[in-house]
């Protein structure tokens, strides 16, 4: 695909609005919607909220509860050649709804959240290209709770579920969990790319920019 010029979309959490990058003047030069945006000369729109989650919260304790990906989605621009959605880090974090099945549409699971989104996403937009993303490794992810105590599984079946059902709808997917070389459990790899053992570093963002660039220069 010839990246240049093409309207993009990206619909994410706080890794998207530039979490752990470089802040300049209250922006995020560095974050990896524009290194790519830099790369590839293309039109970029950053929908990216931190702490946000693919699915609906059962409960709202914090003012983005509510900032699910799948409310956010309808509120995109109407426009897009290109739609990616990198999200499921937070679901899987600090996210109260539980997994659910694949045979289940409740936008209060994490099954029927992603059965949600990519409908809307393909409704809304049938002539774009979208795509996903998986989450990156992180410390903690196979902990067995959450960050608010909360009973969870471990964060590859949140990948494996995003897999899934993308594969159903025969979506593509960029899966960073597996490919991106970014595990924090190794020392040098969490100081050069994810210092929080979460969020890239401008170095992170940088390898994430280049890795989509690669896969949407493919298609």
């Amino acid at each position: 695909m010839e990246l240049s010029g093409k309207k993009i979309l990206f619909l994410g959490d706080s890794i998207t609005a530039g979490g752990g990058t470089t802040q300049v003047d209250g922006e995020f030069p560095n974050r990896y919607t524009d290194v790519f945006q830099r790369m590839t000369g293309c039109e970029m729109y950053n929908y990216g909220v931190s702490g946000s989650r693919i699915a609906k919260q059962l409960t709202h304790e914090l003012s983005w509860d509510s900032e699910d990906f799948v409310k956010r989605a309808e509120l995109m621009n109407d426009e897009a050649d290109v739609i990616v959605v990198f999200g499921g880090t937070n679901d899987y974090g600090h996210g109260d709804a539980p997994i659910g099945n694949f045979n289940g549409y409740d936008e209060y699971t994490f099954y029927g959240a992603l059965h949600s989104l990519i409908i809307k996403l393909v409704s809304k937009y049938p002539d774009a290209y979208i795509m996903f993303m998986t989450p990156l490794h992180r410390l903690g992810e196979n902990s067995g709770k959450n960050e608010r105590g909360n009973p969870v599984q471990q964060l590859s079946e949140y990948v494996d579920v995003m897999l899934e059902v993308c594969r159903y709808y025969s979506i593509p997917v960029l899966d960073l969990y597996s490919t991106s070389g970014m595990q924090p459990e190794i020392p040098i790899i969490r100081e050069k790319y994810m210092p929080d053992g979460l969020h890239p570093s401008d170095a992170g963002a940088y390898r994430i920019a280049q890795m989509l660039k690669n896969y949407l220069e493919r298609v």
